[in-house]
Parts: structure tokens; C-alpha cells; sequence
């Protein structure tokens, strides 16, 4: 299993802590998530991860070097001289062919890698997107209109959406629909559905935290206190968890 870790972001959102520190080295526990992905990962088969860096990249290379991490997994730093966006990225990783996992650097997640390369390969796809369901509480009463009158009337609803998780399996052949210049990661699928390209889309239940923001972090730093073992943590991982939080 080969795996591509986009670890470039300026993590705007988490500022100010990302001024000092990029996402990918948000601590969960008493390692970065980053550390968390590789060895879920290599769980599951990966040997191979090059990661694309940008921002603060040094910092990362120098965590993952003293990370005590498996020694038969390869790593391999890309630098971005400038933001390529979530799939054009991926011009900068020397060699990619055949079947690979393309991963956001900020994820916490239990999804089985293996169950969705398997997803991929039964359907043939350019791309495959790990996808879950995703609820959306509104704050408000919204209205239905139809010719200047309210012909409905819902307060504060929820409504559910199926949302990336920022996990996708490529095959090699997606990335010939990558222009020239910046692309982000939706605008290649619209590209490859314009071209008659198959797109799958795997549906998971595991659990799932997107860092990119304080909330999610503090959620996902309350799931991990409550029940470390879902997430692969060892028991050094859940007693500095613990200890965190009681500071």
C-alpha cells in the first residue's frame, strides 16, 4: 500500500496555534495526528508515504525523523515551492502509478484503508471518495417560498448531507486530467465526470475528526479521552490523554 499525505496547509483556521506549529502536528494524545495516520496506515499495509510539505515543512520532517515509527516504512518529503491546491499536489510526487491512497495531514479517523482500496478496485474508478454522513444543525426557522409566499415552514431543522472526508484512492489515470497550474481536489472530479470517468464513493461509518478547526479538535479530544482504543491508541497514548486533560 502506497499513501500520499497532504501536509502543505497554512491551517489558517487554527490560528494561532498554527503559526508556530502545522496541522499535521496537532498533538492527539501524546503524538501528532500526523504520526496517528502513518501508523494506522501501516496497520493496514502501507509501506510507502510520501508527504507533500509546505508550510512549516521543516518542523514535520524533523517530528516524523525522531517519531518512533516502524522501520520498514518509507517515507518521502515533496516540497511545494508554491500552492498547488488538494490535487495538483500530487504533480510534485515523483513515480505515482498504479493504486494509491491520497490522505488531508489533519484527519483522526478509524476508516479501514484496506476496505476501501478493495471498494475501489471492485469498481474500477479513476477516483474513489470515503465519504459518511454528515448532520447540519440550522439555528433558525427556514422558510418555503414559492411566488413571494411562505408555502412551508421549519423550525430549526437538521438536515443531513454525505460530505468528503478528505480520504480518496486514485488510480494513476486520474492524474492525466490534471491541468497545468493549481487544482483543488473537487475541481478534478468534475473534470474526470465531464470525461465519462467513473467516480466511486465509499460509505463509512467509522469515526472521523477533520481538525481543521478548534471544535473539532476539542470533539475529537474528547472522544479519544472516552475510548482510546477506537482510535489505535496504545496505553501510553491514552494515559497522556488523560493527564492532559486533568491539567
Amino acid at each position: 500500500m502506497r499513501a500520499v499525505i497532504l501536509a502543505g496547509g497554512l491551517g489558517t483556521r487554527l490560528r494561532p496555534y498554527t503559526t508556530v506549529i502545522p496541522k499535521p502536528l496537532i498533538p492527539i494524545g501524546d503524538r501528532p495526528v500526523l504520526e496517528h495516520i502513518l501508523r494506522g496506515m501501516y496497520a493496514e499495509g502501507l509501506r510507502q508515504a510520501d508527504l507533500s510539505v509546505s508550510y512549516l515543512g521543516e518542523l514535520i520532517e524533523l517530528c516524523l525523523e525522531k517519531a518512533r515509527l516502524p522501520a520498514d516504512l518509507v517515507l518521502r518529503f515533496c516540497w511545494e515551492t508554491e500552492p498547488l491546491g488538494t490535487a495538483g499536489a500530487l504533480r510534485g510526487v515523483p513515480d505515482l502509478t498504479g493504486t494509491f491512497i491520497v490522505m488531508n495531514g489533519d484527519i483522526l479517523t478509524n476508516l479501514s484503508y484496506r476496505d476501501l482500496l478493495d471498494y475501489h478496485c471492485e469498481r474500477d474508478a479513476a477516483v474513489t471518495i470515503a465519504m459518511r454522513e454528515q448532520h447540519v444543525d440550522i439555528d433558525l426557522g427556514v422558510l418555503h417560498c414559492d411566488d413571494g409566499f411562505v408555502t412551508g415552514y421549519d423550525e430549526k431543522p437538521r438536515l443531513d448531507y454525505d460530505v468528503s472526508m478528505g480520504v480518496y484512492v486514485y488510480d494513476e489515470r486520474a492524474l492525466r486530467y490534471l491541468p497545468p497550474g493549481p487544482c483543488a481536489f473537487p475541481d478534478l472530479v468534475l473534470r474526470l465526470l465531464a470525461a465519462g470517468e467513473r467516480v466511486a464513493a465509499f460509505r463509512t461509518e467509522a469515526d472521523w475528526y477533520d481538525l481543521g478547526t478548534v471544535e473539532e479538535l476539542e470533539r475529537a479530544a474528547r472522544q479519544v479521552e472516552i475510548d482510546p482504543g477506537r482510535f489505535r491508541l496504545g496505553e501510553r497514548d491514552a494515559a497522556a490523554v488523560l493527564d492532559g486533560e486533568a491539567a
